[in-house]
């Protein structure tokens, strides 16, 4: 496309601004280390536990409502093949916040860990936790391509700069500038990236919906006029593929290190519970412009538009159908306006991804290898887990360009195989060392056995009624959470079992190698380190005080 200059003008200037913000909060982070006593992962990884609700609210809403989940949603309700029903991420998001909120934040906050993985040290001991946090730490490193992937799509929209350089571009932007302040950087440049959009969806709607290209959208939304109905249509046959994918999209969430990072900053528990109930009102409120702009570009006849014939569709443009709609349906300040809305959200989640996956690999598995480790060493492993998951997870975006790929991928491997741990980790006293290994290699192998078309992963394990399209076999049944229901079955029932065979003097204690007759079911091997009381803390200065 020709180069627009306005919107390349804005976009450098936008990241100036979050460079700049998150160079000035790296300058707070510092003087937050000298002046506090927590160690160097509390003050990096969570802002020295001071995030107060509103900026908990902005930061929490910022890290999911990215470019992913803007243009995903636009795109798949401008698919014909999908339509709306099969773009329910805001209602999935908030339903993963009021989950989260009721079960998940308290039990967390309250025992103040560093990661989500710290249940699993204090309860498995370091050795099983280090194989374990490899399924999370992946994950985050799969959602760094989402995030950079929306952000690239829209610098290439309006300049000559080809798809892959407008990545790296936006990728070492977010790598800088979370190298230098940790979560503070991250937090406040949610905040200006979350009002900016906010502010830019709900401005740029209105243009959109006063275009006159398009047909009604109340009769485009059942009829087909230009292309199928903008509803979409779920089948029979896909109804159970709709549910698991449901599924692992909103309860699989609760496994991300991500959530957890935002519940465990917060200056207490009953903040932490707040920020996600908010956070899930606000989220549905975000979803509401990428659905309209997704239906207007559905309802369109393209002829009558700059871009022309054939349909973004029909050109495989799919993916930037959202930019594409403001550059050709609106004024040029409101197209510029739109793209800083795209940056600000996808820049917001990319420096959560980078942060969350280098928290997982410092905490739970380098300290795992080195038992002493100095707070310089630690300042300089975090640099530099930072910038190769960043470059890591960059390079992922050569293997494929969908922008909800990788985000229903990295689902899919928190929601089958961490989410069953977490529970039994949190929830069920019974579970022990053993039952966390078996339901970990039951829920992996079954995983790979059903396939994966993205890495070209053949389904070995086949459940019935599947079919084959383009010579790839696609599982109906709802295999995701089949695998998920296994490991969470596998891990209650060989934990219980294993404690009676040892405790019973069925099996010699020689054999316990986990330690389950000496320890118990609820004593760890190896305690993870205690964290003062909050009010045992040198209070520090709190981020943006409300009265919220």
């Amino acid at each position: 496309m020709a180069l627009h200059t306005s919107g390349l003008i804005v976009m450098v200037a936008f990241y100036l601004l979050v460079m700049a913000i998150g160079i000035w909060a790296s300058f707070k982070s510092k003087r937050m280390e000298k002046n506090s006593l927590s160690g160097q992962m509390e003050v990096s990884f969570l802002a020295n536990r001071r995030v107060t609700l509103a900026v908990g609210v902005f930061t929490m809403t910022a890290t999911w409502v990215g470019g992913a989940f803007i243009i995903g949603v636009a795109e798949t309700v401008y698919d014909p093949t999908k339509g709306l029903v099969w773009a329910l991420i805001p209602l999935q998001m908030s339903l993963s916040f009021i989950i989260g909120g009721l079960f998940f934040a308290k039990p967390m906050r309250d025992k103040k860990y560093i990661t989500m993985m710290d249940p699993f040290q204090k309860k498995y001991g370091k050795t099983l936790t280090g194989l374990l946090a490899v399924v999370p730490f992946v994950s985050e490193v799969m959602w760094v391509p989402v995030t950079l992937i929306s952000l690239g799509v829209t610098v290439s929209v309006f300049s000559d700069l080809p798809l892959s350089l407008c990545i790296w571009i936006s990728a070492a932007v977010a790598i800088l500038y979370t190298v230098l302040g940790g979560l503070y950087s991250v937090a406040f440049t949610d905040v200006i990236q979350l009002s900016l959009v906010f502010c830019s969806l709900w401005l740029c709607t209105p243009f959109v919906l006063a275009s006159d290209v398009y047909s009604d959208l109340s009769l485009t939304a059942f009829n087909h006029t230009y292309q199928a109905p903008w509803l979409g249509r779920l089948d029979p046959d896909d109804m159970w593929r709709w549910i698991d994918n449901f599924l692992a999209m909103s309860v699989g969430n609760l496994a991300f290190q991500d959530f957890h990072q935002r519940t465990l900053s917060s200056s207490s528990t009953f903040t932490a519970r707040m920020m996600c109930f908010i956070a899930a009102g606000v989220v549905l409120i975000l979803g509401i412009p990428p659905v309209l702009i997704g239906a207007v570009a559905a309802s369109t006849d393209w002829n009558m538009t700059s871009y022309g014939s054939p349909s973004p569709y029909e050109r495989g443009e799919s993916a930037m159908v959202l930019p594409i709609v403001l550059l050709h349906l609106t004024p040029t300040a409101v197209f510029v306006v739109g793209m800083g809305a795209i940056a600000g959200a996808a820049m917001s989640s990319t420096d959560s991804c980078l942060l969350a996956a280098t928290s997982i690999f410092t905490t739970n598995i380098y300290k795992m290898i080195r038992n002493q480790v100095s707070d310089r060493e630690l300042q300089w492993v975090i640099r530099i887990t930072i910038l190769v998951v960043g470059i890591g997870g960059t390079s992922l975006t050569y293997v494929d360009s969908r922008v909800l790929a990788f985000w229903i991928l990295s689902s899919d491997l928190t929601y089958t195989i961490m989410l069953p741990q977490l529970i039994c980790v949190l929830f069920i006293k019974v579970s022990n060392s053993y039952g966390a290994m078996a339901g970990y290699i039951i829920a992996f192998v079954m995983r790979v056995l059903c396939g994966e078309p993205v890495f070209s992963l053949p389904a070995i394990l086949r459940f019935p009624d599947g079919t084959f399209e383009d010579g790839v076999y696609i599982q109906r049944w709802p295999f995701k959470t089949i695998c998920m229901l296994t490991s969470l079955v596998t891990i209650v029932t060989i934990s219980y079992v294993t404690a009676l065979l040892f405790n019973k003097g069925i099996l010699p204690e020689s054999m316990d190698v986990f330690k389950v007759k000496a320890w118990g079911v609820l004593s760890p091997p190896e305690e993870a380190p205690e964290y003062e009381d909050d009010n045992e803390k040198v209070s520090s200065e709190p981020m943006l005080d409300s009265k919220c």
